[in-house]
């Protein structure tokens, strides 16, 4: 194992990406701590189905109540190499980014800020209001990476797997723990479209 890395799922649409991320983190041979919200249990199962959550849980090495503010992963003496919430809500970021420790999910991501390892929130809302925004720029200011969920189209995906795949992969890859998991931008060679 390469190390150990946060997963944190909280209830916003685009349950998809949890999986996958936890899908290319095991891939490279990295350990997880999981910590899931209350709707992003139910948003498993109601975007991807009743064995979504079993299998998330299946892919972890811990999986940590949400309401553990003990957990080992709420201190920065914990050795993990960073945090990806994938999904990340508005209700999250608000969180992260008014340092408001209010369960273990908020409080894993900002104790990844203090001790200046990477975070990653693929913050997954649209339309933006100015507060999303403003949310944004201050996790962004305090080190944090906001990284929206948006489709690689230049590599003409046809799949929602394959969207969600590449997304993960580039998430993961934003921690720099393994060589690149993500598909890279290749130029068309001369007379392929």
């Amino acid at each position: 194992m390469i190390g150990r890395v946060i997963l944190g799922v909280s209830g916003a649409s685009g349950a998809a990406l949890a999986l996958a991320a936890a899908r290319v983190l095991r891939g490279a041979g990295v350990g997880i701590d999981l910590v899931l919200s209350p709707m992003a249990e139910r948003t498993l199962t109601l975007e991807i189905g009743a064995g979504a959550h079993a299998e998330l849980v299946a892919m972890s090495d811990r999986l940590h109540p949400i309401t553990d503010l003990g957990a080992t992963i709420a201190s920065g003496s914990y050795p993990v190499a960073g945090m990806i919430v994938a999904p990340c809500s508005m209700r999250s970021l608000a969180a992260i980014a008014n340092g408001l420790d209010d369960n273990l999910l908020t409080r894993a991501a900002g104790v990844q800020l203090k001790e200046r390892r990477p975070l990653v929130l693929l913050a997954r809302e649209a339309p933006l209001t100015l507060a999303h925004l403003r949310n944004m720029t201050a996790v962004t200011e305090m080190g944090g990476i906001i990284m929206p969920p948006v489709p690689a189209f230049y590599l003409r995906p046809q799949t929602t797997e394959e969207i969600t795949a590449q997304i993960a992969a580039r998430a993961v890859d934003l921690l720099r723990l393994a060589p690149a998991q993500a598909q890279a931008w290749a130029p068309p060679k001369e007379g392929n479209p």
